[in-house]
């Protein structure tokens, strides 16, 4: 049987719009930008929730399936996949972190490194309109290049430490990837690339509809969107951790 990391898909979950308090102007003008590119202040703040279907190709290990995203405002997230007949779960409910395990299909806690990356990587629109609220700041790191493309570079920077950086094309000011600190399957830190493309607008936002993942240089998932819905009134129970 294959073994199936547990922590596979936590940079999946960290595509939420980008959060608008900054250091410095040139952050704050760039990120202003960006929201407008992803469909404005009105559209976005209008959006309570949202449920995203995939296909998934989990490269690395030569196998294919499904998977579900479910977000809602101001900071929870689940995610339920199904490979090769095995279901896995992982969510957090606004406090705590969880997972399905699918070796034994027993409901846990998630372990503490990977609850610290899920918390600051659940924040969605809430954190776009009130961003001093969760004490997230934004550092321009200039232009990068990329794939001989020049990028504007932000940095996303939690109280807690937590940053990712941001890639944003210059001509569209859409995200083009992130870069984040993440773990493998066996807690190792890796350092996790995603990768955003097929921009198409839903409902007035713009989407991207295929998300590549690269650890440590190396690609590690594919996921590729079938259907994107918000505000389908998702309750705060669906993401609570049932024992």
């Amino acid at each position: 049987m294959k073994k199936f990391p547990i922590c596979l898909l936590l940079s999946l979950l960290v595509l939420g719009p980008l959060t608008a308090t900054a250091y410095s102007q040139d952050a704050a003008e760039i990120l202003a930008k960006v929201i407008e590119a992803q469909g404005g202040r009105k559209v976005l703040a209008g959006i309570k929730d949202s449920t995203s279907a995939a296909d998934m190709e989990l490269i690395t290990m030569g196998i294919s399936g499904t998977g579900t995203m479910y977000n809602k405002e101001p900071n929870k997230m689940r995610l339920d996949m199904e490979f090769m007949g095995m279901l896995m779960t992982q969510a957090f409910d606004g406090e705590t972190a969880w997972q399905i395990n699918p070796q034994s299909g027993g409901v846990e806690e998630m372990p503490a490194e990977l609850a610290a990356l899920m918390r600051d990587s659940s924040y969605g629109n809430s954190a776009l309109l009130e961003p001093e609220k969760y004490g997230i700041t934004y550092k321009y790191q200039g232009k990068q290049s990329i794939d001989g493309k020049d990028h504007l570079a932000l940095d996303r920077v939690h109280s807690s430490g937590y940053v990712i950086t941001y890639y944003v094309d210059p001509e569209t000011y859409l995200i083009s990837r992130t870069k984040q600190k993440s773990y493998d399957e066996m807690l190792a830190e890796v350092e996790e690339v995603t990768v955003l493309s097929d921009y198409k607008k839903v409902d007035g936002i713009m989407t991207p509809h295929t998300i590549t993942v690269l650890r440590d240089g190396v690609e590690f998932i594919t996921l590729t969107l079938t259907s994107v819905e918000f505000n389908t009134g998702l309750e705060d129970s669906f993401f609570l951790m049932n024992k």
